[in-house]
């Protein structure tokens, strides 16, 4: 069963995600890794070629070229791509700190680092362990630098992180129901609370629970008509609370 967690963000909105797996996060790992095994290649070569002459002193540079090839990929990638190398991008997933910001560059070099613990010198086991048994699961680099990762897409939940990045300002959206104002933070996660299990268990109990819910609303919000799409009233709902109380 995956886990989620809750994040609020900047604008004071709180968001749930999905976090993401073991395999996600394993297959990631497995592609960057390939990707720096490929460039450290070329770079050794090329070391060959230019000073062909390579005593012991070069291969201690060769061996330390290794770990800085390393260190400085995930480093630049997850700071210029804010939180995300080739590997997670490929699986669609992204570090992002729990606070709700954008990792610095203090967060993704601990993260880098405590790699040699959690992930290389013990063939990924500690790692491994502590992402499927943490809450939130996160590594050793995860906890020491207050971070997780999350799916960007999910099919299981209602709004995606880029659902909520396009909604910039009140400038190039107009929200349909301003009267949401009148709800209060708590009710926004129940309303979006509701659509996920409705999504995740599309039963009996879960469409009159939604029923119910669009039947107390509308009083509250003064809608008279009631909605043709529940399900898009309730997202509409969302999305004009999260513009108009930003």
């Amino acid at each position: 069963m995956s886990k989620t967690i809750e994040i609020r963000t900047t604008q004071n909105v709180t968001i749930e995600y999905e976090l993401a797996g073991l395999r996600e996060r394993a297959l990631a790992w497995i592609l960057d890794t390939a990707i720096v095994g490929f460039a450290y290649y070329l770079m050794v070569i090329l070391v060959v070629m230019v000073f062909q002459d390579v005593d012991n002193m070069w291969g201690v540079f060769i061996g330390v070229l290794m770990f800085l090839v390393y260190f400085l990929y995930h480093i630049c990638f997850e700071i210029l791509r804010r939180g995300q190398s080739p590997g997670k991008i490929a699986m669609n997933i992204k570090v992002v700190r729990l606070d709700g910001k954008d990792p610095e560059w203090s967060d993704v070099t601990l993260r880098a680092l405590l790699q040699l613990v959690d992930s290389i010198f013990c063939l990924g086991l500690v790692g491994g362990l502590l992402i499927k048994t943490t809450s939130k699961a996160q590594r050793l680099g995860d906890m020491a630098a207050n971070t997780t990762l999350i799916k960007l897409q999910s099919a299981t939940y209602a709004f995606r992180l880029n659902d909520i990045l396009n909604i910039s300002s009140l400038q190039n959206y107009t929200p349909v129901y301003p009267q949401v104002r009148n709800l209060s933070e708590r009710d926004m996660i129940f309303v979006k609370s509701v659509l996920t299990r409705l999504n995740t268990y599309p039963n009996q109990a879960h469409e009159e629970l939604v029923e119910d819910l669009v039947s107390k609303l509308m009083p509250i919000l003064g809608v008279e008509h009631r909605p043709f799409n529940r399900i898009d009233f309730l997202k509409t709902l969302l999305k004009d609370y999260i513009v108009l109380t930003r």
